[in-house]
């Protein structure tokens, strides 16, 4: 895929989503107007729509009771998101500059300008939201990557990619949205034999039972339907996604969850997220897996 190929352009007329669901889907995103993804972007630029991982830093944050607190704590915020970032492109291996890759549900665009800048490569992002992919293309202009980072309205179950195209792929807390096996399916489909694919998720626990009260809490939040760990790996194992690592991420985001707890943007969620981490019945995990 050449440069020409991924030149962005503003939103033009393209097909609806193709279920009644993901026409919900795609107006909560259009619609969604929390403070926090946007306030979090704002420090630097990178504008996330998925949670931190890593020990605060005590220091940064400064006296409890010091004037610039709260400046303070939604820096270290954003600082533990772009880890998170961090570590799932850690975990997508060698990348050539002439490599496409692609987020699948990649929001507002920060996971892809973090990938650029590392990679110099290209990538593509597809979302159900009309805003978030505007947004993210005026990103990509702002930083005058536009030749090389482009956000698109498309379904994540069908990427308007050919096959075998893409070097490496990802959901970085999307696949929540989607059924996995049709998911996978799709990106068994676009990646080239040997491409690497991640995701970071929450996943129900297996060894709990069932889904908790807590997890039954997060899915009507989110308006999403989290999958159990088991899940990931049955879909994966049927679509040609054979795992090369896979970790536990559930202690590392916890600080986060604490320190946003105690900060201004909480937004009712996070006693579910600790509780469900704490008594063991939801899993934040990185899985990466290579295409066969």
């Amino acid at each position: 895929m050449t440069t020409a190929d991924i030149t962005p352009t503003r939103t033009a007329a393209i097909p609806g989503p193709a279920t009644s669901y993901q026409g919900d889907i795609a107006r909560y995103w259009d619609h969604e107007a929390r403070p926090v993804n946007l306030r979090l972007g704002d420090v630097d630029g990178l504008y996330h729509h998925h949670y931190g991982i890593g020990d605060i830093d005590q220091a940064a944050l400064g006296d409890p009771n010091g004037s610039g607190r709260e400046e303070r704590v939604i820096a270290e915020l954003h600082r533990l998101e772009s880890a998170q970032t961090d570590v799932l492109l850690d975990n997508l291996g060698h990348v050539p500059r002439e490599a496409t890759l692609v987020d699948a549900g990649c929001g507002r665009g920060g996971s892809m300008v973090m990938a650029h800048q590392r990679f110099g490569c290209h990538v593509e992002g597809v979302t159900l939201s009309a805003k978030q992919a505007d947004f993210g293309n005026q990103r990509a202009l702002d930083l005058g990557i536009d030749g090389f980072v482009r956000s698109r309205v498309a379904n994540m179950l069908d990427m308007p990619f050919g096959t075998g195209q893409v070097a490496a792929s990802w959901n970085n807390e999307s696949s929540m949205y989607v059924d996995l096996d049709d998911l996978f399916g799709e990106h068994s489909r676009i990646l080239e034999v040997g491409g690497r694919y991640v995701t970071i998720t929450g996943c129900w626990n297996p060894v709990y039972g069932q889904p908790s009260k807590w997890v039954s809490q997060i899915n009507a939040h989110f308006e999403c339907n989290i999958h159990s760990r088991r899940e990931y790996l049955r879909a994966m194992a049927d679509n040609r996604l054979v795992p090369q690592a896979v970790i536990d991420l559930t202690p590392a985001t916890v600080p986060y969850w604490e320190l946003r707890a105690t900060s201004s943007l909480v937004t009712g969620i996070e006693e579910a997220f600790l509780s469900s981490y704490r008594d063991g019945s939801f899993q934040y995990v990185l899985i990466a897996a290579d295409r066969i």
